[in-house]
């Protein structure tokens, strides 16, 4: 099955539902899934008036909104390619390497966004249209507002009514859906490429995980270009003849997120996707929430907490054995107080699916205690996303879940041999929502994807019962608190190249706030800026110089700076640990290729990192750090 036969079939099941809810003013609106056809095929026709041919390239970059699935199911009913790019990127270098390499023809792209493609159209050669989602004046022809495609289209399909079917019915389910980028562990990122079977593969497995009525409404919180998002939240619920709606676009990104929780309230979402750092938020309002009305009602949610948990379990033994004692008395906080505080996500809220990066045990704790599980799933973009999750029925706090049907699952050791059960290797799947493989990077797919197999990167194990934990990463991704992720090694390289006083470095991000760096110091380089700036060595206050000085070399990265837009903002270090000892082969950190063996540095050195993530230890000038300068020293 093809994107486009799965959203004409859910049309015909379920024509008057409402597909789509966008709150422009004051109030969301509902849009059926008829309606959202009719809109779909007129700016069909109208690409292909514009010249679109088949397994055309179209970007598409644009906050959440209803014309946002409407443009991707445009694109590929007109037999075209959507590349989804997230609106987070800022560097222009980022944005451009992204629509060059995907030989993108077309932009779609909102008004609000358009700013990044003003100040790069002239260097994109193959660029033909640029089409912008709000009514906007052009004088250049290469733009035009989606109003004037949607005319187009209009009289494209009257004048050649078969046009557009010739177009859908040419799509086979192995052809290329979209593009995706994501980075990779090499300096560029890659484009991965999901077909139309990928999606509706995995829609199906997530549908056996879940059971999705047509009355549920989902709050897509998460980025649409998300590829979470993007199969869970839309072709899932669209499968099903379900609810999207979309978070209300404040004037700024800061407004948009204030928003959420005024808009979960109005729509009263049945489930909601999220990562660790939307769970935390949402934990952190909570919390302060019953501060503010006093001692007493604090030590109720303790006391109702401590219960909940004791009863709870692990989820699979929920209220099993002793724990039946303490039923009544969970029933009771339950009724005084989780209730209330379930209100406020709009009464209806039945979960939370977090993925995008493992949620912390404490926070699956305490969503399981308040009445909203947060079921905890496992998934990368290489497999459309899915691979497993928790699930009402079947869970256990701590695990990833249950892998989804029609799929296998192994866990193997380095050489490629499956392991036994509760043994930890590298978490290798097959089926049909394995990706294509890697856009214009052969090397790449070939080393991901080995006879059908897509060997992730993961480490993790089965347990007797068929839960899959996820314990850590072969791969050098950095994760950040809302679940991106980002390959290091091109930071790394780079600090190395132009810093004459850092010698290696590794950085370090998992689900944290910001990105930590450790860093080996060129003891020669570091001797002679002692001397040539007359840095008295033993005192701390002098010293402090040197560390300065190497703060500098970093900040050239951050705006300001001269090698400023080279690499995303938010993975360049806040901080960094000074390391005495150099990375090298003797001492286990430094493998035979000369790379770095990540997990042996990140385990000698937890202790430091974890300091970074501590006020005294995010202050550069710290104990710690001036302790190793002088052992490099000699003093």
């Amino acid at each position: 099955m093809t994107l486009p036969e799965l959203f004409k079939t859910a049309v015909k099941r379920y024509p008057n539902n409402a597909l789509l809810w966008e709150k422009i003013s004051d109030l969301y609106t509902p849009i059926s899934y008829a309606e959202t056809y009719k809109r779909v095929h007129d700016i069909a026709g109208g690409l292909l008036s514009a010249g679109i041919r088949k397994n055309d390239k179209v970007v598409l970059l644009s906050e959440g909104r209803n014309d946002w699935i409407i443009s991707e199911l445009a694109v590929l009913f007109a037999g075209g390619v959507c590349v989804p790019v997230s609106i987070k990127i800022d560097e222009p270098g980022e944005l451009k390497f992204r629509i060059e390499h995907s030989d993108s023809r077309f932009i779609i792209v909102s008004g609000r966004q358009l700013f990044k493609i003003d100040k790069l159209h002239n260097e994109l050669p193959l660029l033909e249209k640029i089409i912008v989602i709000d009514n906007k004046e052009f004088s250049d022809s290469k733009f035009i507002s989606l109003t004037d495609i949607i005319k187009l289209g209009i009289e494209f399909n009257q004048a050649y009514p078969d046009k557009l079917d010739e177009a859908t019915t040419q799509i086979k389910p192995d052809d290329v859906a979209n593009i995706c980028y994501t980075s990779g562990t090499t300096a560029d990122p890659k484009g991965i490429m999901l077909t139309h079977r990928n999606y509706t593969t995995n829609a199906e497995q997530s549908c056996t995980l879940f059971e999705v009525p047509e009355w549920y409404v989902s709050l897509m919180i998460l980025p649409w270009d998300h590829s979470f998002a993007h199969t869970v939240g839309i072709y899932t619920l669209m499968k099903n003849g379900a609810s999207i709606a979309s978070v209300q676009l404040g004037k700024t990104a800061l407004e948009s997120l204030k928003n959420i929780p005024i808009n979960i309230r109005e729509i009263k979402p049945v489930f909601l996707l999220s990562v660790p750092a939307l769970a935390r938020s949402f934990k952190n309002n909570i919390e302060k929430s019953i501060r503010d009305k006093g001692r007493f009602t604090e030590f109720l949610l303790k006391t109702a907490l401590t219960t909940a948990y004791f009863y709870n379990s692990y989820g699979f033994d929920k209220g099993k054995g002793m724990r039946a004692i303490v039923r009544p008395f969970n029933a009771l906080f339950d009724m005084i107080l989780f209730k209330k505080i379930r209100a406020g996500f709009g009464g209806k809220l039945k979960f939370f699916v977090g993925g995008g990066a493992l949620l912390d045990m404490e926070f699956q704790r305490f969503f399981y205690a308040i009445g909203i599980p947060m079921y905890q799933g496992y998934g990368l973009s290489e497999a459309s996303p899915v691979i497993s999750s928790n699930t009402p029925d079947f869970h256990k706090l701590g695990s990833s879940g249950k892998t989804v049907v029609n799929m296998q699952l192994r866990i193997c050791d380095e050489n490629g041999n499956e392991l036994p059960t509760g043994e930890k290797g590298e978490i290798v799947i097959k089926g049909n929502n394995v990706m294509a493989g890697y856009w214009k990077n052969e090397k790449a797919t070939a080393e991901t994807i080995r006879d059908g197999w897509l060997y992730t990167g993961d480490m993790g194990y089965l347990d007797k019962d068929g839960f899959l934990y996820v314990t850590g990463r072969f791969k050098s991704l950095l994760i950040g608190s809302d679940g991106e992720k980002y390959s290091p090694e091109a930071i790394e390289e780079a600090l190395v190249s132009t810093s004459s006083l850092i010698e290696q470095a590794m950085l370090y991000n998992n689900q944290k706030p910001y990105t930590v760096a450790l860093v080996v110091l060129n003891t020669e380089k570091i001797r002679a800026l002692i001397q040539h700036r007359n840095i008295h060595p033993d005192d701390d206050d002098s010293l402090k110089a040197v560390i300065k000085a190497i703060q500098h070399e970093i900040t050239e990265f951050t705006e300001g700076g001269k090698h400023h837009g080279k690499f995303p903002q938010r993975w360049i270090p806040s901080t960094f640990a000074i390391i005495p000892e150099p990375f090298t082969e003797k001492n286990g950190m430094i493998n035979s290729t000369m790379k770095m063996v990540r997990g042996k540095i990140t385990d000698a050195y937890m202790l430091r990192i974890e300091h970074m993530y501590a006020p005294e230890g995010k202050d550069i000038y710290n104990a710690e750090n001036l302790k190793s300068l002088k052992m490099i020293l000699g003093i």
